[in-house]
């Protein structure tokens, strides 16, 4: 539907035949498939479940549907045959949305879901659901139907995600296939009580890989509602560069005594890290990338490579250095990248195929220079390289564009989850 054009009201879908291009039926709608969002945020509206020959139930990305006028939908003509099956996070507009109990906002008084309407972003194909068509309870005095009135969704409550009275627990299942980032979200949108209930009911790491995708002001607040005890051991499932610079948004005496409750090992790194100037590839970078000693087998390198909590930069190369193995390290020899282990025997000692000719980069080298570097010789990651020779740690290149994007990128459109990326069936 272009721009401009008359809203859809859902309940007037049901039942519509569905055409191709070339005008031959292929369907009739029997829902349409939305997403809630927090924050009383317009659903966004994913696809229809269209049936098919057979009385099989399919679904239809919006992404292929051209035209949604006169009692028709149109299609691309390319239809997935796969059975529907409702995921977790989706919501049946006419089977779960219609006939509900909701509130109005300006007057708290419970109203009837009669329909809801549909539109079509400005610009985009991406739909969403704008309006409520709402029916209030029955006058005692007169014993009439109530009012009917149409709405903005953001005018009733009892929709959103965080007003639907989930435990923190049945939140978290509804969320259990998103990726941290977009589990960072949801915590973002939700209010300060239920952000506090759903770290709570996370695990350290699942919490550790969310925090490192929220943005400052938000993790700050999370982790200080954390017992210490908890809090230092998420600090130690985090990257340590990420922990560092949480750490240095904290005032100094709760650094401290987190610090004195994390393992020395990491407390050492953090202290480390949080010593060199920020933006710089001392400042940037993780104190644990792949090290392996001359003598290891590029087999060795390939196990340690497909270690599954490795990020991709991270897992792009190993770095072959003297004991100890840990960082500072002995003297760094050079670096092997995932391709050559690829191309060489499994038995080849690490030590033949090293990279000795990449320039390394010193501690205190400054963020521009550290993302030309990268640039310059097409790399993932970098190493950081002291006076002595010793490796401290690699810089990777997700680092470098996290501090190199505006401060509130988290915060931008996509991040928030108004474009979210398609799967193959437009979901």
């Amino acid at each position: 539907m272009p721009a401009g054009a008359p809203r859809v009201f859902v309940s007037h879908l049901a039942g519509v035949a569905v055409f191709d291009p070339n005008g031959d039926q292929v369907g009739r709608v029997r829902d349409v498939v939305a997403m809630l969002r927090l924050a009383g945020r317009p659903p966004r509206v994913l696809g229809l479940v269209v049936e098919v020959v057979g009385r099989r139930r399919i679904f239809l990305p919006m992404t292929r549907v051209t035209g949604v006028e006169s009692g028709q939908v149109i299609t691309t003509g390319v239809l997935n045959m796969r059975r529907f099956e409702q995921r977790p996070t989706e919501t049946l507009v006419l089977g779960e949305l219609l006939d509900r109990t909701v509130r109005l906002v300006e007057t708290d008084d419970p109203v009837t879901v009669l329909d809801v309407s549909m539109s079509q972003l400005p610009a985009r194909r991406d739909w969403e659901v704008d309006k409520v068509y709402v029916r209030r309870g029955r006058t005692r005095a007169l014993r009439r139907r109530g009012e009917a009135l149409t709405v903005d969704w953001s005018a009733v409550t009892g929709f959103s995600l965080d007003e639907q009275g989930q435990g923190a627990e049945n939140l978290l299942a509804t969320f259990e296939q998103l990726r941290p980032a977009d589990l960072a979200n949801v915590l973002h949108h939700l209010s300060a009580k239920r952000r506090g209930e759903v770290a709570a009911a996370l695990d350290d790491e699942r919490l550790a890989d969310v925090l490192e995708e929220l943005p400052d002001d938000d993790r700050v607040e999370v982790l200080g509602k954390l017992k210490e005890e908890r809090a230092a051991d998420v600090l130690e499932a985090m990257d340590p560069d990420d922990a560092a610079d949480l750490l240095s948004e904290l005032p100094e005496p709760d650094k401290e005594r987190l610090l004195d409750l994390m393992r020395p090992r990491d407390a050492a790194d953090m202290r480390r890290l949080m010593s060199y100037e920020e933006g710089s590839a001392g400042g940037l970078m993780t104190t644990e990338p792949i090290v392996l000693r001359p003598d290891a087998t590029v087999a060795d390198a390939l196990a340690r490579v497909r270690n599954q909590d490795l990020t991709p930069a991270l897992a792009s190369q190993v770095y072959v250095c003297r004991p100890p193995d840990q960082t500072p390290t002995g003297r760094y020899l050079g670096i092997i990248h995932f391709q050559r282990l690829l191309r060489d025997p499994p038995f080849t000692l690490v030590g033949a195929a090293v990279d000795s000719d990449l320039p390394t980069l010193p501690p205190d080298t400054p963020l521009p220079v550290v993302a030309g570097h990268l640039a310059t010789y097409n790399l993932l990651a970098a190493p950081v390289v002291d006076e002595t020779g010793s490796l401290l740690g690699a810089v990777t290149v997700d680092d470098v564009l996290d501090h190199l994007l505006p401060t509130d990128w988290r915060e931008g459109e996509l991040h928030a989850g108004m474009a979210l990326p398609e799967a193959a069936d437009g979901r």
